[in-house]
């Protein structure tokens, strides 16, 4: 199923106008409705780029914490490094850690 949705109004003008999906939510509403609304489940896309950016700014983060240590005389990196490093460290520890109720 291709179709998603994200508001109760995109929904209700989706079954206005598709006369089967008013048939298949009478049928199976939970189910055609989950599938209507839970585009990350199955798109695996989006949820790599996100994992990629967030690894690329880690990477760069302590890349350039690094460079900043070794080439200047003052050995102080700035917060600002270690606060992107720090948040998409944690943005992927919260992301790939197992979720609660999901096998």
């Amino acid at each position: 199923m291709a179709r998603r949705v994200e508001t109760v109004q995109d929904l209700a003008e989706l079954v206005r106008e598709d006369p089967e999906l008013a048939r298949e939510i009478q049928s199976r509403p939970a189910e055609t409705i989950a599938d209507l609304a839970a585009p990350l489940e199955y798109d695996l896309w989006i949820y790599r780029i996100v994992v990629g950016a967030l690894s690329l700014v880690a990477v760069v983060a302590i890349v350039g914490a690094i460079v900043v240590a070794v080439g200047t005389s003052d050995t102080q990196v700035p917060d600002a490094v270690v606060a992107l490093g720090s948040a998409a460290v944690g943005a992927l520890a919260g992301l790939l850690a197992p979720q609660a109720g999901r096998a």
